[in-house]
């Protein structure tokens, strides 16, 4: 017998997972829910969804299919919302996963608070949280988690993280789209209470496309920080008074070292990659380089299988051979390891305790650059539960 997901938040992002969620073997009941009606109406009314969907699964607010007797729920919704509504939904007694990032805040404190309550109402409840970080299922990060549990790398010795993308590039149609929604009005009205106090946010507060490449295949945390900020000399309107890159360097558990880069601003294409070297071997740029020969490495060399099954089912709803999805082919890996975990009642790879990790670096970065590079300790909540 399958599980039951309820998907939250059927927006642009939202709509690019729905049908992954559907298609997976293992799900045998959907649920819909939206505080705009049009966007539920887009899957209700959709053939494709019918042998899994009902007309009495569809619900209008977080609190009505908290109420339902679903075993989980998928949160693709606005940022700033992401901790609360997890939080939330565990304590109505079901399992949840989150999409990026664990929470979008200006204030790095409640940030920290909101990791510190994940964790803990993980514990109290028994329920699993996932973080939906699509770095982690990288081709490019199974291939070297692959390599690390190996012993390939020898040991680690310094590692780079980094999101470059120019605010020009998207973002700030995303931010348009973000604040023209309900929530997005009610956000616009709420954060001026940031403003008013003073409260600068920066790039770091949104680190885990940078910060979960390196931890997760080293399989370490940041210890210290210190970093630094750019501000635009130009006073673009978008970042205010905020910096627009921040770069930070960190000490890290296992006694490597970590670069890690979160620009906005900046004259290229967009990067979202990671770089790893070992004193027996390192990664870069797609190729496995050791200290005589290097291995130029392809997607499928890199990617890890899918169960037949769930790759059969993911292609024919798509349609296609390519149904992997956005973020690197992410996507689907992502809906994956969330719906077994739930099916299997075991903690999922990027649980509560993994995604407070990639965090909390970012929260440390920015009050360091806030004090000029002071060097900064990183809390860290331990490893999840075996």
């Amino acid at each position: 017998m399958g599980i039951s997901i309820g998907l939250v938040g059927l927006g642009s992002f939202g709509s690019s997972f729905a049908g992954l969620f559907k298609a997976h073997p293992l799900v045998d009941r959907i649920a819909l829910c939206d505080r705009e009606p049009e966007r539920v109406k887009k899957f209700s009314e959709n053939p494709a969804f019918q042998d899994k969907f009902d007309a009495s699964d569809v619900y209008d607010s977080l609190d009505a299919i908290c109420q339902s007797d679903l075993d989980a729920v998928v949160l693709i919704t606005q940022p700033w919302l992401h901790a609360a509504q997890a939080v939330q939904v565990m304590n109505s007694g079901k399992h949840v996963y989150s999409a990026v990032p664990v929470v979008s805040l200006p204030d790095g404190d409640e940030i920290l608070d909101w990791c510190n309550q994940l964790v803990e109402t993980c514990g109290r409840t028994g329920k699993h949280y996932m973080l939906g970080e699509t770095t982690y299922y990288r081709p490019q990060a199974m291939y070297c988690r692959r390599k690390a549990a190996e012993g390939a790398f020898g040991h680690f010795v310094y590692a780079e993280g980094e999101y470059l993308h120019d605010v020009d590039h998207g973002l700030r149609e995303v931010q348009r789209r973000r604040l023209a929604s309900k929530a997005g009005e009610e956000w616009r009205e709420f954060s001026k209470t940031y403003r008013a106090r003073g409260v600068v946010s920066g790039p770091m507060h949104y680190p885990t496309h940078s910060t979960a490449g390196p931890i997760c295949v080293m399989n370490a945390h940041a210890v210290k920080v210190c970093a630094w900020g750019f501000s635009d000399p130009d006073k673009d309107p978008y970042f205010g008074e905020q910096f627009s890159n921040e770069t930070a360097l960190f000490n890290m558990s296992n006694g490597s070292t970590m670069r890690i880069c979160e620009y906005r601003q900046i004259g290229h294409g967009g990067s979202e990659i990671f770089r790893m070297f070992g004193t027996q071997a390192s990664f870069r740029e797609n190729t496995w380089v050791g200290k005589h020969d290097t291995t130029p490495l392809t997607v499928a060399d890199m990617r890890d299988p899918l169960p037949g099954d769930v790759a059969d089912a993911f292609q024919d709803i798509s349609q296609t051979s390519n149904f992997y999805g956005g973020h690197g082919g992410s996507h689907a890996y992502l809906v994956h390891e969330f719906v077994e975990a739930v099916a299997q009642e075991r903690t999922p790879a990027i649980n509560a305790w993994e995604a407070a990790r990639y965090m909390a670096a970012g929260v440390m970065a920015h009050k360091s650059a806030l004090r000029d590079g002071e060097i900064l300790d990183v809390p860290d909540w331990g490893d999840a539960p075996a």
